[in-house]
């Protein structure tokens, strides 16, 4: 596995652990620091200033949480990570010394339990190929993890081609490499 390290902001060089074997696929640097620029630019968030700026972030699939933690050391205010195995995530929050701002639910994100709590940045990045994306945003929109509003980066292989459910607008997509990010808006109803 490359190195994998935060790319911007308080924790930005922070090296994380990514497991050996074809089960994880983090977001590696370059894609990554891409995906947040994107943000950081787009005028999504309140008052047109940058999305990531005190967001409650959930990332799914979390993996090694790269994306989520990024998001903290740009300025998210708190993170939750929905992982199957976090035992790598762990390890990496431990690293970042961000313990209080972040939160592991050890499930399926495909069937997750009712929310108690509502975000409004989300980063979706499951293993592609798996149909488990349309799964994951139904799940998480019914199970009400969304906030109206949110706004959604969902990541996929370039070639897959993505149907979004009528309440998640697409406001952009962005190709880099072998990979695809969609950003989309949740305009369905919170609880």
């Amino acid at each position: 596995m490359k190195n994998l390290r935060i790319v911007g902001g308080k924790l930005r060089g922070l090296k994380l652990e990514a497991p050996e074997g074809l089960d994880v696929r983090p977001t590696l640097d370059r894609a990554r620091e891409t995906l947040f620029n994107v943000l950081a630019h787009s005028g999504w968030g309140e008052g047109g200033v940058s999305p990531i700026q005190g967001a409650q972030v959930l990332d799914v699939f979390a993996g090694t949480g790269a994306l989520g933690l990024e998001a903290l050391s740009r300025g998210a205010a708190k993170a939750c990570f929905i992982e199957k195995t976090p035992k790598t995530l762990r390890q990496n929050i431990k690293a970042s010394k961000q313990d209080q701002d972040c939160k592991v639910l050890e499930a399926d994100a495909t069937s997750i339990a009712k929310a108690t709590n509502q975000f409004n940045l989300i980063f979706l990045d499951p293993p592609f190929g798996q149909g488990l994306l349309l799964i994951a945003l139904t799940s998480l929109s019914t199970q009400g993890w969304l906030k109206a509003g949110a706004l959604i980066v969902a990541e996929s292989d370039a070639k897959e081609k993505n149907d979004f459910p009528a309440d998640f607008v697409l406001l952009k997509e962005r190709k880099i490499g072998r990979i695809s990010f969609q950003f989309l808006k949740y305009e369905g109803f919170s609880l």
